[in-house]
This record gives structure tokens, sequence and C-alpha cells, in this order.
């Protein structure tokens, strides 16, 4: 992972506006029930611990993908993952300052 991607940018530089530009869907990787107690409207929960047995029905959503936690360390490894399964992706980092940079 480049450190472009490690910092909320996408492989290409692209920042998460232009992602979600292209249709990109939000993935929340925390917890559920810290997802419960505040989050992105409209994104999707799909805890770290779980997202690789999700991979496949992420890639169904045939949409790129920003993944989001609570300080960016565990979106950092979720979008290590997806990458490697072939999911165009982006570290978002925290969701509340991914949540400002989309505002």
């Amino acid at each position: 992972m480049g450190l472009l991607n490690i910092f909320g940018f996408g492989s290409k530089g692209e920042s998460a506006k232009e992602f979600m530009a292209k249709g990109a869907v939000i993935i929340d990787v925390r917890t559920y029930e810290e997802f419960a107690s505040s989050h992105i409207k409209g994104s999707k929960n799909i805890p770290l611990q779980v997202i690789n047995n999700k991979v496949a029905d992420i890639k169904k959503l045939n949409k790129p993908v920003i993944v989001c936690c609570r300080s960016g360390m565990r979106s950092a490894q979720a979008a290590s993952l997806l990458k490697a399964q072939g999911v165009e992706v982006m570290n978002g980092g925290g969701w509340e300052r991914l949540e400002r940079d989309l505002g």
C-alpha cells in the first residue's frame, strides 16, 4: 500500500470527494456498537473482524469503496485486504474527519 493510500487517498492520489463522484460506497469497519453510536449517513457497517468473509458481497456492489474507522488504523488494514482482493478502495481514515471532508 502506498503512502497516499495510508493517508486517505486512492491509489491514483484521488480524494474522497473524487471517489464519491465515481459512486463509491463508504464502509465503516468499526464494531457494531461503535457504528450504532454514530456514523456517516448512508455508510455500511462491516466490522474489520468479519470483512474478509464479506469480500464477495463487496465485489458484487461493483463500486469503488472508501473504508473508515475511528482513527484510520483498522481502515488501513481493511483497505489493504480489499485491495489485495481486487477491490478499488481507499482508506478514508477516521470517520469523523471523512465526514467533514465530504461535507
